[in-house]
């Protein structure tokens, strides 16, 4: 294929990378896109790190030998933050747009100082996230708040399934700090899941916070990388979704049904 036709691939754990692919289809709406979702290895906070790094590296052997995509987006933090470097080296002739937490946007804008990042417990936990906070966010008191539960809520809740104003309440609040009436006033989304509830998060908020999800700065950073093809359009009903399961129940067939996604 010509790199007009080859696709763009945004790989996440689950649906979460779906906030960064409605995104990246709109900066990039000549492009055909490919989803893959490892739901087989979901979720990602549960696994040594050598043996997810592992995983990834060989996912991506397939991945890219059955749809040789013309850029790969990694549209998971922790995927991210743990396999990015591996990946770049496994696959060299292959750019990679990783996830990060957005933390220097976040200390760009905070007024009070205070900042949090939610993520899951092993991106915050990560020498990654915490070189961020020591190149661009010194300056500021930044809370890492890792909750092992709302990723799998994110996915409950986006399916239309019930998911508890109580238990939601109780992953969040942590992320809000106040010390001597300096509040948390950004809490950096650092799960691509996340902004799926987070309309949720804003309802359960002791107050109000600006809730930085980075899915646009993703797709801003694709569409960079990538030349604008001329008077090109192509159909989204083109676009594929895989599941690393084979295995998609009929929720999340409808769910990536509803983003012009065909299940292959």
């Amino acid at each position: 294929m010509s790199s007009e036709d080859q696709p763009v691939l945004v790989f996440d754990s689950g649906i979460g990378g779906l906030t960064v692919l409605r995104e990246a289809r709109l900066l990039m709406p000549e492009r055909r896109f490919v989803y893959v979702a490892d739901d087989a290895g979901f979720p990602y906070g549960g696994w040594a790190e050598d043996a997810l790094r592992d995983r990834i590296v060989r996912l991506f052997a397939d991945l890219l030998r059955d749809h040789d995509p013309v850029l790969c987006i990694i549209a998971c933090n922790t995927a991210f933050t743990l396999a990015g470097t591996a990946l770049r080296a496994a696959y060299p002739d292959m750019p990679f747009v990783g996830t990060v937490p957005a933390i220097k946007p976040a200390a760009e804008r905070t007024r009070s100082g205070q900042v949090s990042v939610l993520a899951t417990p092993g991106t915050v936990q990560r020498d990654y996230t915490r070189d961020l906070i020591q190149s661009f966010a010194s300056q500021c008191h930044v809370n890492l708040v890792g909750s092992p539960r709302l990723a799998r809520m994110a996915e409950a809740y986006v399916r239309g399934l019930p998911v508890s104003d109580e238990a939601v309440a109780a992953e969040i609040a942590p992320c809000f700090v106040d010390v001597g009436g300096a509040r948390t006033d950004i809490v950096v989304l650092g799960c691509t899941h996340y902004p799926f509830i987070a309309n949720v998060f804003r309802r359960l908020a002791p107050w109000p916070v600006d809730w930085l999800d980075p899915a646009e700065a993703i797709a801003r950073r694709a569409r960079s990388l990538l030349p604008r093809l001329a008077d090109a359009l192509h159909p989204a009903e083109d676009d594929t979704a895989r599941l690393t399961s084979g295995q998609p129940d009929f929720a999340t067939r409808r769910l990536m049904n509803s983003f012009g996604l065909k299940v292959a």
